[in-house]
């Protein structure tokens, strides 16, 4: 009965420092997963929560989708409807890149700001133009009628060289896209010219006392406009205002951001955006 009990003592023990050592080696793999990157984990797809405004810059995003999959990357799309949250957003981490502005604009939003953010690349323009649902033709402008433009300082001075391109106001010589109402220099036909955030532009057309509003291509397209029926328009051909990814400085060489760019840039994102907006959006690579 005593070498039993003995036995059975010694078979518990066996069986207890095996267990021990199952253990003990279970989690030196583990440790060593961890230090190599090869955890279970590893596998998980990298998010990239980008923002961007609709059209096109959403859909250009919503098209790349698949092709980052494969990189192993999951693409998030934070859309908004403004030129300010993306940047904010941006800078205090809530996303990791933003795609919606062109360069003049990020520049200016850095100097109010002081914000440390950076492109890196650009991606398509979107002409600016001058759009009415009260005629068809600049010369038919009326004598006093109001034109709404962009309340935002870089698209605001690019609105009103499209308009003196047009022939419409005269801007003091050399202030060029800096311009402000205060630089118009020359009216003849005594246009009001109203200032409104970007993203209402295409709505106030439908105010009787609006005759043309100067708008973005994005807000157009969103606004049910064809950039083809605008009145007048920017020329592509050397023009400072293609659309950039925009990432916080210290982010810029990260890989799974470069691989974005990549993506964003590719030949087939070129046939996208050529197929998709004839000519309303145009790539800048």
């Amino acid at each position: 009965m005593f070498k039993s009990k003995r036995r059975l003592a010694t078979l518990v023990l066996g069986s207890l420092v095996s267990l021990s050592l199952l253990v003990t080696g279970c989690g030196n793999n583990t440790a060593n997963n961890a230090a190599t990157g090869n955890t279970a984990n590893s596998n998980k797809p990298v998010v990239l929560k980008v923002g961007a405004t609709p059209k096109p810059h959403a859909e250009i995003l919503e098209h790349i989708k698949p092709e980052l999959a494969k990189e192993g990357i999951d693409l998030q799309i934070q859309v908004y409807n403004d030129y300010v949250v993306p940047n904010t957003a941006l800078d205090a981490g809530e996303i990791d890149a933003n795609f919606f502005q062109h360069q003049p604009y990020l520049d200016s939003f850095i100097k109010d700001r002081g914000m440390k953010l950076v492109s890196i690349g650009q991606v398509h323009l979107e002409p600016m133009g001058l759009y009415s649902k009260k005629t068809t033709k600049v010369d038919e402008l009326k004598a006093g009628d109001t034109i709404a433009i962009p309340n935002d300082p870089s698209n605001g001075g690019r609105a009103l060289v499209v308009l003196e391109k047009a022939g419409l106001i005269k801007l003091k010589d050399g202030v060029g896209v800096k311009a402000t109402v205060q630089d118009i220099v020359s009216n003849p036909k005594e246009f009001k010219i109203s200032t409104i955030d970007a993203a209402q532009l295409p709505r106030v057309l439908e105010d009787p006392k609006t005759a043309g509003a100067v708008i973005n291509t994005n807000f157009a397209l969103e606004g049910g406009l064809n950039p083809k029926d605008a009145l007048t328009i920017e020329e592509a051909k050397d023009n400072p205002y293609s659309n950039i990814v925009a990432v916080k400085a210290d982010r810029k060489d990260d890989p799974n951001l470069q691989k974005l760019m990549k993506a964003l840039t590719s030949p087939d994102v070129k046939k996208f955006i050529e197929d998709k907006y004839q000519g309303s959006v145009i790539p800048s690579f």
